[in-house]
């Protein structure tokens, strides 16, 4: 089959069968920015053929108003707003809102759900023995998939999808209640006694006082501290369909409650290849050890027959520098100044990392730039958070984006249940032979 571009009053593509000589007039729909989409909606109808696209990266799975990116640029904006402008100026509540409304609150609307969100902090008290099930060592990730999914059996009042009032307070329960669930399975992995959200907090401050705080002494939030917990979760808010976002709207198109469809991001999330890339960048760089044996370990690089990659370099969508990674690279200085941190060999062997890898014409060529995931598990490690938990703090500010996307895809009437076709290589149509047996 050929495809030809028509220049009429409604542009369209020309498929045309090459074996029987039949055309079809594909219709091409316009966003407001970004590429065009062809609309392969009655293809199978019209053709009898399927698209073949494996992992998606030429489809168009759903129409949002959400998230732009143009990797090419290197642009990312949430509602219009560029990630910059946001990461500067507003705090991460800000952003929940306009994700979740389309605008960036005023006064009034963020006080109001600033107090809505804080006031669903906590957990019910029955719920903290379902933690006490898992054993010491598991995991994070593994305790909030199954934490987060449990919570639909005890917040009845959010699982109906068709009451808007529903979808509301379900929203707002995941967003408040994700980095409790997150510090529980902290503090049940250290043995330590949980520790209850605060109300007068901010959302990064009364994170970091329910990972750090115990009994016997309160925690005492360093407002930079906060400040930079609080731009990384604003950079991880959401980032169009990426494997997590897809994975919820998919499970969403069946109907799930939100509860579960969350459970399923956080479950795609788990993966090293998506929300495990920044403990791999840490694990690079502890195996690299000193900026002396970089040269080496970029030579491996380079080497098609060496398994070693350099982690937190190069991204699926950006080819150009990760915008996010430009605003980390500065939080990173801020964090280690204001903790007094003076010549931290993990940073210092990041930026020499980064300059040499610039430099290099086989990485320029190639575009493999820094991206997000190398600066944040740096500012996690300066802020005390153990690897492990790397991956958990990635779901705590992609949440508001996983219930943004879910909302507008159950409110968007062209919804339909996901279903991918395939292409078909097994065997063709065989029979057993009357006494069971394969021909």
């Amino acid at each position: 089959m050929t495809m030809t571009q028509t220049t009429a009053e409604a542009p369209s593509f020309t498929l045309t069968d090459n074996r029987n000589g039949r055309s079809w007039e594909l219709p091409v729909l316009h966003g407001t920015v970004g590429p065009d989409v062809i609309d392969v909606r009655a293809l199978y109808r019209e053709t009898g053929c399927f698209t073949y696209d494996p992992g998606f990266t030429s489809t168009g799975s759903c129409q949002s108003g959400l998230t732009y990116i143009d990797g090419e640029q290197g642009i990312l904006r949430h509602r219009g707003y560029p990630i910059e402008e946001l990461a500067e100026n507003v705090e991460f509540t800000d952003v929940c809102y306009l994700l979740l409304y389309g605008e960036l609150p005023d006064a009034g609307q963020k006080q109001a759900f600033e107090h809505d969100i804080a006031h669903h902090t906590m957990l019910h008290e029955q719920f903290y023995n379902f933690f006490r099930g898992f054993r010491r060592d598991s995991h994070p990730m593994a305790v909030m998939c199954a934490a987060v999914g449990a919570l639909s059996a005890f917040y009845h009042d959010g699982t109906d999808i068709h009451s808007a009032e529903h979808r509301e307070v379900a929203a707002l329960r995941l967003i408040a209640k994700m980095p409790t669930i997150a510090a529980v399975a902290y503090k049940y992995s250290l043995g330590q006694p949980f520790v209850y959200p605060r109300n007068e907090l901010g959302y990064a401050a009364n994170f970091l006082r329910m990972m750090y705080a115990n009994p016997c002494e309160d925690y005492e939030v360093n407002p930079v501290l906060a400040r930079a917990l609080d731009r990384v979760l604003i950079l991880h808010a959401d980032h169009e369909q990426n494997a997590s976002t897809s994975t919820v709207r998919l499970a969403g198109s069946s109907g799930a409650n939100p509860f579960a469809c969350i459970a399923a991001g956080i479950a795609s999330l788990w993966g090293p290849a998506h929300g495990g890339a920044n403990e791999a960048v840490l694990r690079m760089l502890s195996e690299i050890g000193g900026r002396d044996r970089i040269p080496e370990f970029i030579e491996r690089a380079k080497d098609d027959d060496d398994p070693f990659r350099l982690m937190g370099f190069g991204h699926r969508v950006y080819k150009n520098y990760d915008p996010r990674a430009k605003i980390l690279q500065a939080s990173c200085h801020e964090v280690l100044a204001e903790l007094g941190i003076e010549n931290e060999p993990l940073l210092d062997l990041a930026m020499e990392l980064e300059r040499i890898a610039l430099e290099d014409d086989y990485f320029v060529e190639r575009k493999l730039f820094p991206n997000v995931d190398f600066y944040s598990g740096i500012i996690y490690r300066a802020l005390g958070i153990p690897t492990s938990m790397f991956t958990a703090m990635f779901a705590i500010g992609r949440t508001v984006g996983w219930i943004a996307q879910w909302q507008e895809m159950i409110a968007d009437p062209a919804m339909k249940i996901g279903r991918p076709r395939q292409l078909y290589v097994g065997e063709t149509e065989r029979h057993m032979d009357p006494a069971g047996q394969a021909d």
